[in-house]
């Protein structure tokens, strides 16, 4: 059945079909990092390790593109807050989505992440998190290595 899904998602997304521009629409609208109910590409996230139980956490993040090259401002300032320092051509857009999503949720690890869509302008990605304290997480015996994780 996911490989269905997966085949759907392809088609979708290189066809640019007028549904998920519709749900694009609607993301645009939302805040940059909004926690969802459940994974919109199932087969996805369940390659990723995503189990329907609590203790997961799933959330869409939205990321700028463009060029990597960020111009210097020409009046001065101290070099920390030019703002050029963080953008790097070496690293992908699904590595900063990651980033931001764990400076915002530290208590949570991120398990992995997929694109959703991409649009001239931004880049959606949707990142699956685990609570490595839950106890549904720390009985279940696939999850072991985020407790090891922790107690290194």
């Amino acid at each position: 059945m996911y490989r269905y899904i997966s085949k759907t998602w392809e088609d979708n997304l290189k066809t640019r079909s007028r549904v998920i521009k519709d749900h694009a629409i609607t993301w645009r609208r939302e805040p940059a990092i909004l926690r969802i109910e459940r994974p919109s590409r199932l087969d996805r996230a369940r390659k990723l390790g995503f189990k329907a139980k609590q203790g997961f956490v799933m959330l869409r993040i939205r990321v700028g593109r463009g060029g990597m090259r960020k111009s210097r401002p020409k009046s001065g300032r101290r070099p920390k807050h030019l703002g050029v320092v963080r953008i790097k051509a070496a690293i992908s857009m699904q590595q900063v989505a990651e980033r931001r999503v764990v400076k915002k949720f530290p208590n949570l690890t991120v398990m992995g992440s997929y694109v959703v869509y991409r649009d001239g302008k931004n880049q959606w990605f949707e990142i699956i998190l685990v609570d490595p304290d839950h106890p549904s997480i720390k009985a279940d015996s696939d999850l072991t290595w985020l407790s090891a994780k922790d107690a290194s």
